[in-house]
């Protein structure tokens, strides 16, 4: 039986877009017509969580961007890669221009994100469940080095069934890693069905509870919430940060909202980029 949506994903729903987030949606269209091809729905739910890690959160350079003082982003819902494509233009880690090789034959960008060819991704994704393990492989090393750079791993819910997460949300605990932030894009639904029938997560800030993070719920496309929360992390000392992102799948793209044909659409037509565009304004 479908629910009916949480006060939290009304909310999302109903949150505006910015002039900047309208216009890195416009970059998003322009990939995604330049491919014909990509995940409208992951990549729109996502443009505000990573937006606001790359302008005001993260720290890092792009003219150098392996470097050992630099925080971590890893991309763990590698699907929704188009988001943070979009980020890394933006802010000078390669040509704006280049977004155009998105999925094109030898060209920069894959339809998931590759670490050993793309500047400032820092792990090949896209075979979900690994990006958590990784980051709390990352936040171990860097305590044990005392280098006071954080990670931060952007997760699906959907992605949250697999069992690896889990695994290294227990360990993160454990180890007390209070330089790692798990970031949920809760957007309630998954490739074939709500996030709900697939597999219910619901408790799920009592679940990262009861692993041992310490936990905040936030609007996933209200900026200055978004900008507030993550300026506070840790949340506690001593504890892995969680937090939740209530979000819209799709989101500023009425007729693909919570629309389970838009989670991959392939043969976008110009008509349909040009209805893209026209909806975002």
């Amino acid at each position: 039986m479908k629910k009916e949506p949480g006060l939290r994903h009304d909310a999302a729903l109903a949150a505006p877009l910015d002039e900047r987030s309208v216009t890195l949606r416009h970059r998003l269209v322009d990939v995604l017509a330049s491919a014909s091809r990509g995940h409208l729905g992951a990549s729109a739910s996502l443009m505000e969580i990573m937006r606001v890690l790359y302008d005001d959160v993260l720290s890092f350079d792009p003219v150098a961007p392996d470097s050992p003082a630099r925080d971590r982003c890893i991309l763990s819902k590698g699907h929704g890669c188009i988001a943070q494509y979009v980020m890394l233009a933006d802010k000078g880690f390669f040509p704006l221009e280049r977004l155009g090789e998105f999925c094109a034959d030898g060209g920069l960008l894959g339809g998931h994100p590759c670490a050993s060819k793309i500047p400032g991704v820092e792990v090949s994704t896209g075979a979900l469940g690994h990006g958590l393990p990784v980051g709390v492989g990352m936040a171990l090393a860097l305590k044990a080095d005392r280098n006071p750079a954080r990670v931060f791993a952007v997760m699906g819910d959907g992605e949250c069934n697999e069992g690896s997460v889990w695994e290294a949300a227990m360990s993160a605990a454990k180890h007390g890693l209070e330089n790692l932030t798990a970031m949920v894009d809760y957007n309630k639904f998954q490739s074939y069905g709500e996030t709900a029938e697939v597999a219910e997560l619901e408790p799920f800030a009592d679940k990262w509870r009861s692993f041992g993070f310490a936990v905040r719920e936030v609007n996933g496309h209200d900026v200055d919430e978004l900008r507030k929360v993550l300026k506070s992390v840790p949340f506690e000392p001593g504890k892995p940060s969680a937090l939740i992102c209530h979000t819209v799948k799709g989101k500023g793209f009425p007729f693909a909202e919570n629309n389970l044909e838009w989670h991959h659409k392939s043969n976008i037509s110009e008509e349909q980029a040009a209805k893209m565009r026209e909806a975002i304004g």
